[in-house]
Formats: structure tokens, sequence, C-alpha cells
């Protein structure tokens, strides 16, 4: 599932090609992806001038002129391109629709954005810009991890008392939005924090030390433009490359990167997901 870093990505490679400028057309070419997509989206979409391509947590939003916003999920296998982008940064030719191609948008600049998705668990919806905040989906999210919101405050206060993992407290959306499962685990690394110790055990002078180091390991992503695991792409179809800078994430076995340290990094399972740690300096 693309977290954060990834999303952010592709919003940023949409932009310049959205922004500002109307779809001239807009292709459905079936009723429904994780759930059905919302009435008449193809004629509402049809003529409309993006304001602004926004992000919360892990949801592309594009705001729409009429006062509309469409909300997008890419799930698991779910991708965004750009082709014919009048700027030069994409490949210039259109290619053909392909099976998997279920939303299509033409762009008066003459850029064309597909929404492809195989496994179809992602989603788009169309919400009154006015009730974004009061959807379903965003009215449960935390703060953003790069905005002011997020703060020493805030995350010492949320971990007070907790009996969960600080691992599993940290992939609470309602405490931070947009934090996945690749993310936590390199910024436990870096903050030499065991994914198994208990929330509320962490002491208040790590927990802050901990939200600088969130800022700066996404930072890193998306500078990095995401990491491909399987399905991601960015929205020129390039791969991202932060896969090639995890400390720990994928490495069961390898020899800790901390300078100083001897020790492995090991793998357990929490809540079904695979956490990766050095069982030797995260404490």
């Amino acid at each position: 599932m693309p977290e954060l870093p990834e999303v952010e990505t592709v919003r940023r490679g949409l932009a310049p090609s959205m922004e500002g400028a109307v779809i001239t057309k807009a292709q459905v070419n079936r009723p429904d992806l994780r759930w059905p997509f919302p009435e008449r989206m193809a004629e509402r979409l049809t003529g409309a001038r993006v304001l602004a391509m926004r992000r919360r947590s892990k949801y592309i939003l594009a705001d729409l002129e009429q006062g509309e916003t469409l909300l997008i999920h890419l799930g698991m296998s779910g991708r965004m391109t750009v082709s014919g982008d009048p700027l030069g940064q994409f490949v210039h030719d259109h290619p053909q629709v392909q099976k998997h191609d279920h939303v299509v948008l033409d762009m008066e600049n003459g850029a064309r954005i597909t929404f492809n998705d195989p496994r179809r668990f992602g989603a788009m919806d169309l919400i009154p810009t006015a009730e974004l905040e009061n959807h379903k989906l965003l009215r449960v999210l935390g703060p953003e991890p790069l905005g002011n919101d997020f703060n020493d405050d805030h995350l010492i206060a949320a971990f007070e008392g907790r009996n969960t993992p600080v691992k599993s407290a940290l992939l609470d959306q309602g405490i931070i939005a947009g934090l996945g499962n690749i993310y936590v685990c390199e910024a436990l690394f870096r903050g030499e924090i065991s994914p198994k110790r208990k929330a509320g055990q962490v002491s208040k002078k790590r927990v802050s030390a901990l939200v600088p180091i969130i800022r700066t390991v996404l930072q890193d992503a998306i500078d990095a433009g995401g990491s491909s695991l399987k399905d991601f792409r960015q929205a020129n179809g390039e791969l991202g490359y932060f896969q090639h800078s995890f400390d720990v994430y994928g490495r069961e076995g390898e020899p800790c990167r901390r300078a100083g340290c001897d020790g492995r990094v090991l793998r357990i399972t929490q809540s079904g997901r695979s956490s990766f740690y050095c069982g030797k300096c995260q404490r």
C-alpha cells in the first residue's frame, strides 16, 4: 500500500498538468473500484477546472472550480500517470487505453491523466469541498506529520498511558495521518526505539526526539521519489528510489547499519505486519 511519501510524490507529479487546467473529457470505464463511483462522475468532471492538487494522509484531493473535490485513493495497485504533458516532462504520445485504465482525464493543455488499478482496491469520490473534513474517510484522521499540528505535545499526549506497542500507536491514523509500516520501521530505527516497547513506556524525551525523526524520514523518502515495492510508480512512470536507503525494512538477518553496532536486523510480526528492527541498539 503506498504510504505518505509515495502519495505525495504522485500528487507533485500530477500538479503541473492538472492545476489550473480544465478537464475537457472524463472517461469512466467501469461502475466501481473499491466502492461504486459517484453518480454521473464523468459528466460532473467534464468541463471542471482544477483549482488545486492537495494531499490529506494517503488521499490525493483535486479541488474543482464548481465547489467539489475529487478524492483519490491509490489502493494496493493503483497508479496515476501523465502522458502528453505540454511542459515536456513526460512522454508526449498518449498510449492506448488498457484493460485496467478505469478513469481517464483529458486536460485542456493536452495532458492525459490515467488511473490504472488491476486489483481495484483504489477509490474515487466527489465531495462538496466545504464538507470535505466531515467525509467518513477524513474526519477520523490525526494531524499531518509534516504539518505544524504534529508536535511534541501532541505525540506525548497520544502515547501517555497507552499499553499498545509503540509501532501500533504510530500506525494509528487517528494519531498521525499517513504514516505506514515502512516509515514507522525506519523512524523507530533512527530513534533507537524497539517496535515492541509499549507506547506509554517511552520517555517524554525520546517521544519528543521522535517527532523530527519522523519528519526527516518522510522528507528523505519524498526527495527520493518514494519507495518502489511491487506496484508503485511515480506519475511519470518512473520508480522511486528510497528503498535503496532502508536501514531496516526488508533487511532481515543483515548487519545493523548504525555505526558501532554489531547487531543484526530482526523481523517479527505485529498485528499481521512485519516489523524490522535491530535487536541490539533499539530498546
